[in-house]
């Protein structure tokens, strides 16, 4: 009994990891946005996303929190001078499955456990198959912006309207109900 309720606890944790990075202020593992002042009206932006925040899900982010910023200075748009999306690509080995029970007959947890037919690639043929690497992707996006008062200019292209920007993008950035 004690084993099953470790195990729901250890899947119930992991469940819990598994979500993207909230929009909010950087944690202390450095997800989530911060900014830095350049000049009165120019600042670097970033936001960086953990291995579940999707490349979109962090530009989108970017762009909400220049807009959010610009309007908290008491600015009425912002353009984006120089933005850039990278990706931080890692590799992690186990040496053991991801799974350790096997189908078939018997108790899953002795070994050596033959499950046959369940036989698969990484699930049950030993070493060195009972290994796998899995890719870790981390998107981080930066961007310099303006921010300027007045009716952005129609011709910029580069040039955003703070409050569109945050009326646009804040359902998507944060998950806000019925949309």
């Amino acid at each position: 009994m004690f084993r099953l309720i470790t195990l729901a606890g250890a899947a119930l944790l992991m469940a819990a990891c598994a979500t993207s990075t909230p929009y909010g202020p950087a944690d202390g593992r450095g997800y989530g946005f911060s900014e830095q002042r350049i000049e009165s009206n120019r600042y670097r932006i970033t936001f960086r996303g953990n291995s579940v925040t999707s490349r979109e899900t962090v530009e989108n982010a970017l762009l909400y929190r220049a807009a959010e910023l610009t309007v908290e200075l008491g600015y009425d748009y912002f353009v984006a001078i120089e933005n850039d999306t990278e990706a931080n690509k890692s590799y992690t080995t186990t040496s053991e499955p991801a799974f350790y029970g096997r189908y078939g007959y018997g108790y899953p947890f002795y070994r050596p456990y033959y499950g046959f037919p369940y036989y698969a690639y990484g699930w049950g043929w030993g070493q060195p198959y009972d290994s796998y690497t899995r890719e870790v992707t981390r998107y981080s996006a930066v961007a310099y912006v303006a921010m300027f008062q007045g009716e952005k200019p129609a011709d910029n292209p580069q040039a955003f309207n703070a409050r569109e920007v945050m009326a646009n993008l804040g359902p998507y950035v944060l998950g806000e109900p019925g949309q």
